[in-house]
């Protein structure tokens, strides 16, 4: 069974990310940005492979401009690794799988 990729929002933000018991990756993304869509099957990929020390998650950032400016995203795709409340690492841009990979082995 695949692990999902969690949608989050302003409402819940607090409670499903900075409240969370393990570390976790945001994506900050839009509909109308082609390289977040690209990022979508390695959010995907990411949840799958690491199921067991991180939780993955989309946050849409048009309809959540309050987390959006909390967190000073102002290029998309942005992920951020969230870890006992607080931004652990952040990467703009989109990436391909290796170096996704490395971003989360770096600080998992």
């Amino acid at each position: 069974m695949a692990t999902a990729v969690s949608d989050f929002t302003d409402a819940a933000f607090a409670q499903e990310v900075i409240q969370a018991s393990k570390p976790v990756l945001v994506d900050f993304w839009a509909a109308w940005c082609g390289p977040c869509r690209l990022m979508a099957p390695l959010m995907d990929w990411a949840a799958e492979t690491y199921a067991d020390r991180l939780d993955v998650g989309k946050l849409e950032v048009d309809g959540n401009p309050a987390t959006r400016d909390a967190y000073k995203v102002q290029g998309i795709p942005t992920l951020i690794i969230f870890q006992n409340g607080a931004e652990l690492a952040r990467h703009e841009g989109a990436i391909a799988k290796p170096q996704l990979q490395a971003f989360l082995d770096a600080h998992l």
